[in-house]
């Protein structure tokens, strides 16, 4: 017996779309039958060619600098307009800050950066895309109403020396995970959270590749490696598939064994 994980008929705007964790979840998800818009801030040859990959048809880039609420507005309407409507966003944008700071040294320049791009702009993400979900099932009593997936971190469960910025948006992810989840569970709104640990992406090939920073990183998974970006994707996608139906308010750990805890 097969049991597919289709997103067949549903629009999908995902945020930081064009390459790691995001572009392998744009993949998945247009497989899976989704027309799915994505973000992207300034990799716009490699947008575009995922989108020529994945077919112009049903896959659209944005160009969206995503760190204050009204670019998420732009973003959300842009989607709307290019696909009709909205059923599944995810927030998987951010940056992780490559430098160890004391937070003694730390400018107030990187604390608010950090903080408007990976808190600011996912809040208007989620309160845009709330609204037009809520807009969508009032006309047409659709159940579900939606889904939201959060990217947040092993960082944001456990901390991380010299990177509390980051530390500090990932924590509050998890935060506005299970208070949206039971505020929107009404309106039909399932709002989950995929926190992944050390990932084989762009963001953090430098710290992998440095023989002393990498070879720590991989001793403290008991998996002895780091994930791949297919194996975050693979999650997000099924959190957002009627099989997760019972499924809201939930952190789903995704780090080799690193962080037992939710």
């Amino acid at each position: 017996m097969s049991i597919p994980l289709s997103l067949s008929g549903k629009v999908a705007l995902i945020s930081g779309g064009s390459r790691g964790i995001g572009a392998a979840t744009v993949r998945m998800f247009t497989a899976a039958g989704a027309r799915v818009a994505f973000s992207y801030r300034s990799a716009r040859a490699q947008a575009e060619a995922l989108a020529k990959e994945c077919g112009a048809a049903v896959c659209h880039p944005i160009a969206s600098d995503l760190n204050n609420p009204e670019a998420a507005r732009v973003l959300v309407a842009e989607t709307v307009r290019h696909f009709g409507r909205l059923d599944i966003l995810v927030a998987n944008h951010g940056v992780w800050p490559e430098q160890d700071v004391p937070i003694d040294r730390m400018s107030d320049e990187q604390w608010r950066s950090t903080l408007s791009i990976n808190l600011d702009g996912v809040f208007g993400l989620v309160k845009h895309g709330v609204a037009q979900m809520k807009s969508q099932k009032a006309q047409s009593k659709s159940s579900p109403a939606g889904h939201i997936v959060l990217i947040s971190s092993t960082s944001g469960q456990r901390g991380e020396a010299f990177h509390c910025d980051y530390s500090a948006t990932k924590g509050a992810i998890i935060s506005l995970t299970k208070s949206l989840s039971s505020e929107l569970a009404s309106d039909g709104i399932y709002v989950n959270c995929v926190a992944p640990g050390w990932v084989d992406t762009d963001m953090s090939a430098g710290a992998l590749a440095d023989p002393k920073s990498g070879d720590e990183i991989r001793r403290e998974i008991p998996m002895g490696r780091v994930g791949r970006p297919e194996e975050i994707a693979a999650p997000v996608l099924f959190l957002c598939t009627e099989h997760a139906s019972f499924i809201t308010g939930e952190v789903f750990n995704v780090n080799g064994g690193a962080v037992l805890a939710g």
